[in-house]
């Protein structure tokens, strides 16, 4: 696993992990550790406790003969393998070069410049800065909003293509001018190209195409991954987009799938075991400079303990294909799949190959830093039946829907949970308690056998929810994965995600979660892409309530052209514990759409209660895609 640390529920994401971790700071650091060799050797001056995660990340370094460090305690500890001495023994150490470990250093070399040994060549680690022309606050380097980066799975090869879709939601906090610098990788690990797109100056859409990127840099064939960056950005510091990936031709895939999470995790959950007639492909994109050594990663059926390590290395930004049943052959679904990454890439994507068609969903973040809560159980009563995981359930007459509850912790050791079933208009339907389900269960329930026929045939959504009666425990951290299937095509989309408490003025520690601001968060601003007159996009939106709140939302519904510009708005009510299926097509005119282009989107905002929603494309032809929304 990587020495580093990336991200924590205290502090967010590390902004030297992300310093050290951009491509263009791999090239620089690479420069600086050739100019430190040439000088004969070095000593490093670690003040901020840098070196490991410098060296982890970019482990070929110059022959370091000593570590000092400044605070006493650390004196004879180690770091990086190498003992700390004191930083007043640094001016007999006999060292050519000092590397101090530490950007916007100036005060420090200030400080210790009268301690260098005789001679002695400086260096800092703001030699390995971005260029400024890239930096969103120049006067302060690891500033979080310096790292508005992420990354994407990005294919144009073998008739499938890919659409990254997004919208500069920075403008609603106050950036200025944004765009974003690109960095595209082939499975090798070689950048293909590196460019910059504009981005509108107020809220509008942005939507950056496999195809056009291909036909723009002559480029062969690819599947790899894309660096985003994103300058000037306000408010979020991770880039936070919409992928498709569209089959052409005869090709009749079709898929969404979410942001890839910016920052490396030990684990992922929730990658599905192949069913009958299905090959289920892991996505091993290394994230970094450094190689994934042999063994580095590995897959376990989830709850077994028994990882099985993929044998073969992985170059630097490079793309692997895992068939999992080369790992673990024999593994059926409803099985699941853990993923020990090591820290080594983002949430990766899975895909599911059957029948000529593909679908890629994500794996999510498995979290090392959760230990049950002795309090669920017994939540007060404002609190209603407190954490839940709204799911959707598509028109039944078309769509089959199965639910699979995914442990997603790895102190998780049973899954004590509850189904319950409402209509549109806020009905309970129907309800099963599915046990204490241990880690490694193999439980995956079709609402179909919950529901006698014709119920939801205009749809409705399924609530996750904790259930005690028979013991257990939970740490807040529920997830579920949820498949839909068409009846007829057998086309198949899949989405996961997780609980929260919603929409109740009273809190519990960060809950209800909110964006912006401390809890209750009680409003919502979710980004819908539209589609075209082939591929039409819809939404499941779910006003999921975990006590009485206001008996319907004030939803409005603003369709944005390519600009940022409202061209209109309409108004939607969805009772509590409700939900509604929306087309824009069949709530916008015909010439609105045609006026918000190619890059316009939908703004779903609503300042009296939080909605969770799924989003898609949906055409005639039995194709259509899912996965959860993002908001900002």
């Amino acid at each position: 696993m990587l020495n580093i640390r990336t991200f924590d529920a205290r502090q967010g994401g590390n902004v030297l992990y992300k310093a050290l971790a951009h491509p263009l700071a791999a090239e620089a650091i690479a420069a600086l550790y050739a100019r430190l060799s040439a000088s004969g050797p070095v000593a490093v001056f670690d003040p901020d406790d840098v070196i490991e995660a410098l060296f982890t990340m970019h482990p070929d370094a110059p022959g370091v003969s000593t570590l000092f460090v400044q605070d006493v305690q650390a004196i004879g500890r180690m770091r990086a393998g190498l003992p700390g001495r004191p930083l007043t023994d640094l001016p007999g150490c006999g060292a050519r070069s000092v590397l101090v470990a530490a950007f916007d250093a100036e005060r420090i070399v200030a400080r210790i410049r009268h301690l260098l040994p005789p001679g002695a060549e400086v260096a800092t680690l703001d030699d390995a800065r971005l260029p400024s022309a890239l930096l969103t606050n120049p006067r302060r380097y690891l500033d979080r909003l310096n790292f508005a980066t992420n990354y994407a799975f990005f294919r144009e090869e073998g008739g499938l293509s890919t659409r990254l879709v997004t919208a500069n939601y920075w403008a609603g906090y106050g950036a200025g001018a944004v765009r974003l610098w690109l960095r595209l990788f082939d499975r090798d690990g070689r950048v293909l190209a590196t460019w910059e797109e504009a981005v509108p100056s107020g809220p509008g859409g942005l939507a950056i195409d496999s195809a056009a990127v291909r036909a723009r840099f002559g480029l062969p064939e690819f599947t790899g991954q894309l660096f985003v960056h994103a300058v000037g950005a306000a408010g979020h510091d991770v880039v936070k987009y919409a992928l498709d990936t569209y089959g052409s031709g005869n090709d009749a895939s079709l898929s969404c799938t979410h942001d890839a999470n910016a920052w490396p995790s030990d684990r992922y959950a929730g990658v599905p075991a192949p069913a009958d007639g299905e090959r289920v492909v892991l996505w091993v994109q290394n994230s970094h400079a450094v190689p994934i050594p042999a063994g580095g990663i590995a897959l376990d059926r989830m709850g077994a303990e028994t990882p099985v390590a993929m044998p073969r290395p992985v170059a630097p930004y490079a793309t692997v294909a895992l068939d999992v049943a080369e790992l673990l052959p024999g593994l059926r679904w409803p099985a699941q799949i853990e993923v020990r990454a090591g820290r080594h890439f983002v949430r990766p994507r899975y895909e599911v190959v059957r029948g000529g068609r593909t679908r890629i969903a994500h794996a999510n973040v498995e979290r090392a830093d959760l230990q049950p809560d002795p309090n669920l159980p017994a939540l007060p009563t404002p609190l209603g039946r407190g954490f839940l995981l709204p799911v959707p359930v598509l028109p039944r007459g078309r769509f089959r829907t199965l639910i699979q509850p995914t442990p997603m912790a790895v102190s998780q050791t049973t899954l004590p949970v509850r189904l319950d079933v409402f209509d549109p208009e806020g009905r309970k339907l129907a309800e099963r308690f599915l046990g204490c389900l241990p880690r490694a269960h193999d439980v995956a329930v079709d609402v179909d056998t919950l529901l006698p026929d014709g119920a939801l045939a205009e749809g409705g959504h399924v609530d996750l929810v904790y259930d005690f009666r028979d013991g257990g425990s939970g740490d807040g951290w529920l997830h579920t994965l949820v498949r839909a299937e068409d009846r007829t095509s057998g086309h198949v989309a899949e989405s996961s995600f997780g609980a929260h408490i919603y929409n109740t003025p009273m809190t519990y520690r960060d809950e209800p979660q909110s964006y912006a601001g401390p809890p209750p968060g009680l409003s919502t601003r979710l980004f819908l892409k539209l589609g075209d007159a082939a591929q039409r996009s819809f939404t499941a939106l779910i006003y999921p309530s975990s006590a009485a709140w206001h008996p319907h939302s004030d939803t409005t519904l603003l369709l944005h052209d390519g600009d940022g510009r409202v061209i209109a708005e309409a108004k939607l009510a969805i009772a509590c514990s409700g939900s509604a299926l929306v087309f824009p097509h069949k709530v916008f005119a015909a010439a609105a759409l045609a006026a918000a282009g190619p890059r316009g989107y939908v703004l779903i905002r609503d300042v009296t209660c939080r909605l969770f929603g799924y989003h898609g494309l949906m055409d005639d032809h039995g194709r259509f895609s899912l996965d959860h929304m993002f908001g900002f």
